[in-house]
Formats: structure tokens, C-alpha cells, sequence
């Protein structure tokens, strides 16, 4: 018994001791060595910028287009098809692209310091998605009252008064005249009520696209290795053009005037671009394992995520999923949540490559 316990149970326990230094032992947190080729590198990141700047461009666009394409018009049950597929993207977005990659910059070993011992991304994430409530819920209000507060509702004193003068007739068609003059007040407030709604989540679900396009940018931009960046440049291309959808959708419900859609349109399309320019730029002195790098990408990708997140459930698809056109058509109803998967299991096939 005591050669057992010598030959077989001391050396397991040695073995359980040291294990995690070699699991340990094995992350370093030096830059790893890739197939650097920097022409052809190259090549890609401007092929990149090509491919995406136009993909983006396209899918911001076609649901903007429903002014001269019918089909695409909001009104139609197709627009809401499409628009429940791209919040499926974006929703798949924010929990198999973005908030790993956070998870994996935040409790990365090379990270110096027992403060990052706390879990950081789902707070960050969390308070962004608070965040993102509190900005849509007072600017809601702050339009709302700057649009309507100079709107006053008609006296019913004109009822009374023709009440007093006893002319029956009269009073009916005034008091008819008034009724209907309110009612017609409070659908156009309402239709009014609306499309700020859209105006306040068009912007921010742009803010938190923005923020983590322009890191994938950067994060493609500074690869030097062909093999990496290859499988990347087809995943982004699709990633973006699904985004642009999503947003163009949210955009052209907001109505807003030709200007203010190109600039948003632009803003959305350059992002990436930008960011993959950036990306080259600093590709000579960038370490991706250094505490800022991985602390300014895992906050800033916790922070989009929570956006998206929060984007994705509360303005897009709980607010068409709940509205009254879709509960009260069952084919529509079925064809949307089919969407939506669709949406969402597309994007979570492109987590693969990227």
C-alpha cells in the first residue's frame, strides 16, 4: 500500500501542482509569430477597403431606396421582413462578434494589475446598455417636448359658449367640428411622436455601429499576416453590408432630409475603411497584447456590444414585433420571426472566419 501511494498517487498530485503553471506556461504574451508578408498584406487591406466601403454603401442604401423601389417602402410587410433579418444581424452582432471579443481582451493574462481581475466587459456592457436607456428615453422626451411644446390644445370654450345661446343646430355642428379637429390633432401628434422615435434610434444604433466597426478596422489594418486577413476581407464585407440594412432600414423610417441621410450614410460606409487605414498606419509600432491595447479594445467592444444589444431587442425588434401590423397578421408574424433566425444565424456562421 505504501508503494502505491509512492508510485502512483504522489506522482498525480505532483502532476495536479504543476499543471496549471504549464497551462500557464503556455500564454505568452509576446506578439505571435505569423506569415508576415507585408506587400500582399497590403494588397488585401486596400482590397478590403474596396470591398466593404461598397458593400456598406449598398446596404445602408436599398432600404433608403424605398422612395423609387415600392417593394422596399416601410409600409410594405417585405420592408419589415428585411428589417427583422438585419436586427437578427446586428442582435447576433453583439453576442457572438463583439462581447466575446471583449471577454478575450479584458481577462487576457498579459493584462498587469489584480484590478482586472473583476469582470469588467459584462459590467461595461451593462452600463452601456443602461446608458443607451437613458439617452433614448431623454432624448425622446427632449424632442417630444421641444416639438410639441408650443402646441396648444383647442379651448372648449366656443362649445360652451354656443351652449349658451340655445341654438341646438349650432351647438351639434360645432361641438362635431371640434371633436373632429382633435381627433385629427391627435393622430398627426401621435404620426409626429413616431418618427421622432425613429429619428433618436437611427442615431444611436449608427453611435454603437460606428464604435466597434471602427475597431475591426483597426484590428485588420494592423495584421500583417495574408492568411489572417484573407478570411477576413469576405466576413467583413458581408458583416457590413447586413449592418448597413439594419441601419438603413431604422434611417429610412426616420425620414429625415436628403442631407442628413447622405451624412449618415457616408459615416457608416467610411468607418471601417477608416479604421483599416488607421490600422496601417500604425501596423509598424501596434502590439495587440499590450495593457492599452487590449484595455481601449475590450471596453470600447463591451461598450458597442451593450448598444447593440439593447439596440437590437428594445427599439428594433420588440417595437415591430409588438406593433399592432404584426400581431394582427399571423403569415407576416411567422415570416418575421423566420427572418430574424435567418439574420441571426447567418452572422453567427461568419463568427467562424470572423
Amino acid at each position: 500500500m505504501k508503494n502505491f501511494h509512492k508510485q502512483v498517487l504522489l506522482p498525480l498530485l505532483l502532476l495536479a501542482a504543476v499543471l496549471p503553471l504549464l497551462a500557464r506556461g503556455e500564454c505568452t504574451c509576446e506578439q505571435e509569430e505569423e506569415e508576415s508578408n507585408k506587400p500582399l498584406a497590403l494588397k488585401y487591406k486596400l482590397a478590403a477597403i474596396a470591398s466593404i466601403l461598397v458593400a456598406g454603401a449598398i446596404g445602408v442604401c436599398l432600404p433608403i431606396l424605398g422612395k423609387t423601389i415600392p417593394a422596399l417602402s416601410p409600409e410594405r410587410n417585405v420592408f419589415f421582413l428585411i428589417k427583422a433579418f438585419a436586427a437578427g444581424v446586428i442582435l447576433s452582432t453583439g453576442f457572438i462578434h463583439v462581447l466575446p471579443d471583449a471577454f478575450e481582451h479584458l481577462t487576457s493574462p498579459c493584462l498587469k494589475g489584480t484590478a482586472w481581475e473583476f469582470p469588467f466587459t459584462g459590467f461595461v456592457a451593462m452600463m452601456s446598455a443602461i446608458a443607451t436607456l437613458m439617452v433614448d428615453a431623454f432624448a425622446t422626451s427632449y424632442y417630444k417636448k421641444s416639438h410639441f411644446g408650443g402646441a396648444k390644445a383647442p379651448a372648449p370654450a366656443s362649445v360652451g359658449d354656443e351652449e349658451k345661446d340655445g341654438d341646438h343646430a349650432g351647438h351639434v355642428h360645432v361641438h362635431t367640428h371640434a371633436t373632429h379637429g382633435h381627433s385629427h390633432g391627435s393622430v398627426e401628434d401621435s404620426a409626429s411622436s413616431e418618427l421622432l422615435r425613429h429619428r433618436v434610434i437611427s442615431q444611436v444604433l449608427e453611435l454603437g455601429i460606428v464604435v466597434h466597426s471602427v475597431i475591426i478596422g483597426i484590428s485588420l489594418g494592423a495584421s500583417e499576416s495574408p492568411k489572417t486577413i484573407r478570411p477576413l476581407v469576405a466576413a467583413l464585407t458581408f458583416h457590413q453590408f447586413f449592418e448597413g440594412m439594419g441601419l438603413g432600414g431604422c434611417i429610412a423610417q426616420a425620414k429625415f432630409k436628403v442631407r442628413a441621410v447622405t451624412i449618415m450614410g457616408l459615416f457608416f460606409s467610411l468607418t471601417t475603411p477608416v479604421g483599416i487605414a488607421i490600422g496601417i498606419g500604425i501596423s509598424n509600432g501596434y502590439d495587440e497584447n499590450s495593457n492599452t491595447a487590449l484595455i481601449v479594445e475590450g471596453i470600447f467592444n463591451a461598450a458597442s456590444a451593450g448598444i447593440l444589444i439593447y439596440m437590437s431587442l428594445v427599439d428594433l425588434l420588440a417595437a415591430d414585433f409588438m406593433s399592432p401590423k404584426l400581431q394582427n397578421n399571423s403569415r407576416l408574424q411567422i415570416g418575421a420571426n423566420l427572418s430574424l433566425l435567418l439574420g441571426a444565424g447567418c452572422m453567427s456562421v461568419l463568427a467562424k472566419w470572423a
